[in-house]
């Protein structure tokens, strides 16, 4: 039974995990959709520019990416956890 109970904890965390995976790219899309269709659907005559880049450009994947980038690394280092993917042999 602790084999079941074991297995079943895994797949909730798995569950879980993969919920945050989702709503990280999910953040991505908003982000990257709201910076390049709001500040590049002007025409490009009126574009303002940082570094360069077309301002939509640069917030949406420049920094985009960047953000991305650290939201991953702080997910994985405080909300993932390690989880064990052999299954227990119980010795008798």
């Amino acid at each position: 039974m602790s084999h079941l109970k074991q297995q079943d904890q895994r797949f909730r965390i798995a569950h879980k995990e993969a919920w945050i995976g989702c709503g990280l790219a999910a953040f991505n899309i908003v982000w990257w959709y709201g910076f390049a269709y709001t500040l590049g659907s002007k025409p490009p005559e009126e574009y303002t520019y940082i570094l360069g880049f077309p301002a939509w450009f640069f917030w949406s994947c420049i920094v985009g990416f960047l953000v991305m980038v650290i939201l991953v690394i702080l997910v994985v280092k405080f909300v993932l956890k390690e989880v064990p993917f052999d299954e227990e042999v119980e010795h008798e």
